[in-house]
């Protein structure tokens, strides 16, 4: 196995994995705080960082079904939320490509 590239974010406020703080996305990046994931708050960006994805499976959340990729942290291999690959529901377009990351699984960095 190879050494492992990571990006480093710049700014004031970077959101890292909670279990090894790898740097995962910048606060600039987030498009709303007014998110579920399955433990609780969640927040959606636009970019994420240092992160790999699992296999696409279709997904009822609560504002409909969707097809997703769960996003793992590059390094340790932590759950931190998933990719909205496609939506369903025309209203719910805006969401893919974007990324979720549940507050529960990140540390800030730099408030």
């Amino acid at each position: 196995m190879g050494l492992i590239f990571q990006q480093y974010l710049t700014g004031p406020r970077i959101y890292t994995c909670s279990t090894c703080k790898t740097h995962a996305a910048n606060h600039d990046d987030v498009v709303s705080k007014a998110f579920q994931g399955k433990h609780g708050r969640a927040y959606l960006f636009n970019n994420v960082v240092n992160i790999t994805l699992g296999p696409k499976e279709e997904r009822l959340l609560l504002t409909g079904l969707h097809t997703v990729a769960d996003i793992y942290c590059a390094v340790c291999g932590a759950v931190l939320g998933w990719k909205y690959e496609q939506a369903y529901v025309e209203n719910q377009k805006y969401k893919e490509g974007k990324y979720i990351i549940e507050k529960e699984r990140t540390r800030k960095e730099n408030w």
